[in-house]
């Protein structure tokens, strides 16, 4: 079995517009979502094996704030260039390419790509938009990350932050 988090990255802060799109933060409620998130979740998912995201400061910072709710250690965190701004179709081409000895694995990426994404997953939730922070999450019976793309999937659960607000 295997279990997939998509997690878009937090609030992020527009403050200076003259930084640019990769190195903008995370804002004030950006980071009280993410550290909500990652309780939430924690009440949810016990481990999460893996943690791929985007090199941009707003996805890393979000996945590092999910790195110290679970108390993983940091080589868990895998750093992965081309999820910034990644296109549906790479994530599959990413999923597949998981270490195996990896059952749960939460990825951390950008708009339009993982919406787009979580729409191709089952037919439980169609989404407009992952809002910020949300955590969409399915399971696999599978035995390889390969075969993901094939499988059915089982919706296990689509959270954000306003949906208990």
């Amino acid at each position: 079995m295997k279990t997939l988090l998509l997690i878009r990255h937090a609030k992020s802060s527009w403050e200076d517009a003259g930084t640019r799109d990769f190195d903008r933060s995370l804002n004030k409620r950006g980071l009280k979502d993410a550290n909500e998130m990652a309780v939430r979740l924690s009440s949810r998912i016990d481990t999460i094996d893996a943690l791929i995201t985007s090199p941009a400061l707003r996805a890393k910072t979000t996945a590092e704030i999910f790195l110290a709710t679970y108390k993983m250690k940091h080589d868990q965190l895998i750093t992965e260039q081309e999820l910034y701004l990644a296109p549906a179709y790479f994530f599959e081409q990413l999923i597949s390419g998981i270490d195996n000895r990896f059952n749960t694995v939460a990825v951390f990426s950008h708009n339009p790509g993982i919406t787009d994404f979580v729409n191709t997953l089952t037919a439980a939730v169609k989404t407009d938009n992952v809002p910020t922070c949300g955590i969409f999450a399915v399971k696999a019976d599978i035995d390889s990350w390969k075969n993901f793309a094939a499988a059915t999937k089982e919706l296990l659960l689509y959270d954000y932050p306003k949906l208990h607000s």
